[in-house]
């Protein structure tokens, strides 16, 4: 039995203001001798005569997914693989693999530096002279001083290194730009652990932020354009698996190292360098990314690199002209410009606009959720709930394991049920946890009870971060922004969250300080409820759609998408789920022409 039938009609809806919300191929509709010779002018002009007929047979693939089963032209091994990347659709090609995962290991050095300063929290203030004791007259200082130190990472990625990336992609390339960056990531902290006063150490946390920021605006946008889209959000949400398993080294670290003596801080910041090491060595052996190549006009070599990351050369053919089609749509409202000019235009273009709202609110919602109040000062909120330093140490050992383990499922759920069903059900979540873990400093100290319950609902806090709020962000503004602004466009989303990073961490022992744990994890608790609130509104689904259908997706004005939350599925969800109404009906808000992969894949299996 065959999927439904695509409709015909060819002329596609306004990419700045698609009222009726349709997600349509730019190749439907297009009649199949017209079809052919533009694939053939393609080729000719592209220098791909060579495999001309195989671009013809993949957009024909293209112009219609369901219905391969009928082309002629296609042998059996073909309608084979076709078959297989939807029924089996983690059977990727190892140079996939291998790409995304030395990537991601770089990020690695992210998470390890975060609790490398946790750990190094509790001895390089006293080594340099600002550990002050409250109620002296420098504590007010020495305690800025400390949130200073820590934030500088942060400061440097938010103001310069995010805003280096575009034009480093520009003349380098993906590749280049991760080199680029890894390079900053592995001597900053090497050189930090040879610091003799505050200042230097935190000139050199400062050189680190630049590559952390080149990195974090990049290595996303790699994966996510080197990634088929039915896994995409599997595959590039490693950035954040890798970030929990550098914090879970890092905690590891803090504790084999907490018996060194005075210096053991040197150590517990200079060993980040460790992750940074396989992706200095290994990116230039990963294919660059493809759509780069066609970005540059450059599409013999992005056809070669579709053929490194696709089973077969019909899977790369089909892609490479199919990402063609929709870029030349792209091209007819996203003029070319220069960095300065892009930058303006993610805030007056409709599309892009709706894009970098959407990408400002999820990574904003990153520091709002308070992981990072964990990540930066578990120690020192444990031993003010009155543990020793090794068991806090061990403490924060457990939440680095917890928010590493609990990572995995959004393998599999982030592209199952969607970025923004994830975010919408963790959130509610980590708003009482975290209110529970403020309400558990009212134990007294006394009892076993206290630091227990503070630490248990601490690891329930990581638990519903790591699949939510942990992956999705990189990999959602990794995603959302056009080809033109999409480096300009993650440059915005990392720096809007580092930034606010180097806020939080700036701020929160002064604001520990002054509201007590109580006061501060109630505070962050209250700006989970509003983070989901934005996000309800704000943050439209992008699950299982391609790069370039996105386009689509966000020419719907976000007033359209805002009226139906507010009056189809906030209601639809109270009669679900409230009154167990089992009989409520949702109207879908985007209408698809082009099948979504599991249509694609109940067409297989009747056809079977």
């Amino acid at each position: 039995m065959a999927a439904p039938e695509l409709k015909a009609e060819h002329a596609g809806p306004n990419l700045n203001n698609n009222l009726s919300a349709r997600i349509r191929n730019p190749l439907a509709g297009i009649p199949r001798d017209q079809l052919l010779a533009d694939v053939e002018k393609f080729a000719q002009r592209e220098n791909l005569t060579d495999i001309s007929s195989l671009l013809q047979k993949g957009a024909l693939v293209a112009q219609n997914p369901p219905e391969f089963e009928s082309i002629d032209e296609l042998d059996e091994s073909e309608r084979e693989a076709l078959r297989n990347e939807v029924v089996h659709k983690w059977r990727q090609p190892f140079a996939l693999y291998m790409t995304v995962i030395l990537c991601s290991v770089g990020a690695a050095v992210q998470g390890w530096d975060q609790t490398g300063s946790n750990g190094a929290n509790l001895s390089f203030p006293v080594e340099f002279g600002i550990a002050a004791a409250e109620g002296t007259p420098n504590f007010d200082r020495d305690t800025w001083l400390v949130g200073l130190v820590n934030s500088a990472p942060y400061i440097a990625s938010a103001f310069i290194g995010c805003w280096l990336s575009d034009p480093l992609n520009h003349y380098f390339g993906r590749r280049g730009t991760i080199f680029f960056s890894a390079f900053f990531c592995f001597f900053s902290v090497i050189a930090s652990a040879f610091t003799h006063s505050w200042p230097q150490l935190f000139g050199m946390r400062l050189l680190l932020g630049i590559g952390m920021g080149a990195k974090a605006s990049t290595v996303p946008i790699y994966a996510a354009e080197n990634c088929p889209p039915s896994i995409r959000g599997g595959l590039v949400m490693s950035w954040q698996m890798w970030t929990a398993f550098g914090i879970f080294l890092g905690f590891a670290a803090n504790l084999v190292l907490f018996n060194v003596g005075k210096n053991a801080w040197r150590l517990q910041l200079g060993s980040a360098f460790i992750p940074a090491v396989p992706l200095l060595v290994g990116i230039y052996f990963c294919p660059e990314s493809p759509r780069w190549y066609m970005k540059k006009g450059r599409y013999v070599e992005a056809y070669a690199s579709l053929c490194r990351l696709r089973n077969t050369p019909l899977q790369a053919a089909r892609d490479l002209y199919y990402i063609h089609s929709i870029l030349t749509v792209e091209k007819d409202i996203l003029t070319k410009s220069n960095y300065v000019k892009r930058f303006f235009e993610l805030f007056t273009i409709p599309r892009v606009r709706r894009a970098t709202l959407a990408s400002f609110v999820v990574m904003i919602a990153q520091q709002m959720c308070g992981i990072n109040i964990i990540a930066f000062y578990s120690s020192t909120v444990f031993v003010q709930a009155g543990s020793s330093q090794k068991t806090a140490l061990l403490s924060s050992f457990g939440f680095g394991l917890v928010n590493f383990v609990f990572a995995f499922p959004a393998i599999r759920t982030i592209d199952t049920y969607g970025r923004r069903s994830l975010l919408l059900f963790t959130f509610p979540n980590m708003a009482w946890t975290l209110l529970a873990a403020g309400f558990s400093f009212y134990i007294p100290s006394s009892s076993k009870a206290h630091l227990g319950a503070i630490a248990l609902f601490v690891y329930l806090f990581a638990a519903f971060y790591s699949p939510g709020e942990g992956p999705v962000p990189f990999t959602y503004s990794a995603e959302v922004f056009p080809l033109s602004h999409r480096e300009v466009g993650m440059s915005w989303a990392v720096a809007t969250n580092l930034f606010w990073a180097s806020v939080l961490s700036l701020t929160f022992p002064r604001l520990l300080a002054a509201f007590g744990p109580q006061g501060a994890f109630g505070f962050y608790a209250g700006l989970n409820v509003t983070a989901f609130v934005m996000i309800f509104f704000l943050v439209p689904e992008t699950k299982q759609r391609t790069l370039e259908e996105l386009d689509y997706v966000f020419a719907v004005p976000t007033s359209v998408h805002m009226s139906y939350q507010l009056t189809q599925a906030l209601p639809y969800w109270i009669q679900r789920y409230v009154f167990r109404n089992k009989n409520a009906t949702l109207k879908p808000l985007y209408n698809f022409d082009a099948p979504v992969a599991e249509d694609l894949k109940k067409a297989i299996t009747r056809e079977k």
